[in-house]
């Protein structure tokens, strides 16, 4: 008998032992083939533009190729709920921004939840949203849009990337402290947004840098403002909201998770790519030059940061009523 319990202690040490090296062989095996990063807007909007800037770098470190894949629809939502469907291998990253933390209030049936169906991964960085206007707009400061804004109700259009998107949210944040009234016209990401401004169809966004600061450098379009609390480095000359609306503050920022259930040592790995990459000086200054900070959280930062945005947005969501459905 006590030799029969020896050898059943023995064998569920080496099963121990085997399952401990498989998972250790799996994880620096990973990955064995592409993997592909979904993105929930069109390409050249500030999401895709971080997802490629990353991706690249990872291909080059981890010798797989990470493929950035656009699905736009249903304000990124459509993307977000591929990624909480798919198999939690490590095959399938979003990359997502402060959008689909604001669409938790939003929307009554998005078909994930992105506290129990997505695993946090980074905060990539962080941007200031720009109030930017066609040129041709007779307004050239907060003040002046506040004035055209009452002086023609419903009739100043701004672009969005959809009902519930940080556009959206900057948008009404301004109508509900100014007391004004715009009409928002939604998009389905940054970079058909700054076409349509560029072309005159819409006349001010509340644009996330990335996309739109070559075409303010170019003059095609007007910075007046932007978002956050404090002036933003890449664009010194121009003023915060707050200056003229005391109190005003927002800002977009950009993150990537996984499928819930991801294996811990995936998860882990892929946090540790992904800082490296953002640790590059190529990278830092391609983000910098868009008026990006860049964050690179770990990913228990990033779940608590994550509770700490849905908890402010889901405030404003209710007081402004913002609701897709």
């Amino acid at each position: 008998m006590k030799g029969t319990r020896t050898e059943a202690v023995i064998t569920a040490l080496l099963v121990a032992t085997l399952a401990s090296a498989s998972g250790g062989t799996f994880a620096q095996a990973y990955p064995t083939k592409p993997v592909r990063i979904l993105v929930g807007f069109a390409p050249g909007g500030g999401t895709d533009i971080m997802a490629r800037a990353v991706a690249a770098k990872m291909t080059d470190s981890m010798k797989q190729q990470f493929i950035v894949e656009n699905r736009p629809g249903a304000n990124a939502n459509l993307a977000a709920k591929l990624a909480a469907e798919a198999p939690a291998d490590g095959y399938t990253i979003l990359f997502m921004s402060v959008a689909h933390i604001m669409s938790k209030p939003v929307y009554k049936n998005l078909g994930y939840d992105i506290e129990r169906d997505l695993t946090p991964l980074t905060v990539v960085s962080e941007v200031s949203n720009v109030l930017a206007a066609h040129p041709s707009l007779p307004a050239k400061t907060v003040k002046d849009v506040i004035a055209l804004a009452k002086a023609k109700p419903g009739e100043l259009t701004y672009a969005t990337a959809g009902v519930g998107s940080p556009e959206h949210f900057a948008g009404e944040m301004l109508k509900m402290m100014t007391r004004t009234n715009l009409l928002m016209v939604p998009y389905k990401g940054g970079g058909p947004i700054a076409i349509d401004l560029v072309a005159g169809h819409v006349m001010t966004s509340f644009s996330t840098m990335p996309p739109i600061i070559p075409h303010v450098r170019a003059g095609r379009v007007r910075a007046v403002a932007v978002t956050k609390d404090k002036r933003a480095a890449v664009l010194p000359d121009v003023p915060t909201i707050a200056e003229t609306v005391p109190g005003y503050a927002m800002s977009t920022w950009y993150g990537a998770v996984a499928p819930a259930k991801t294996p811990r040592e995936i998860v882990v790995r892929l946090n540790q790519e992904m800082l490296k990459a953002l640790a590059l000086p190529e990278v830092k200054e391609r983000l910098a030059s868009l008026g990006a900070d860049i964050v690179a959280s770990s990913p228990e930062q990033t779940a608590a940061f994550f509770k700490t945005e849905l908890a402010k947005y889901t405030k404003v969501a209710q007081a402004a009523n913002i609701r897709a459905d």
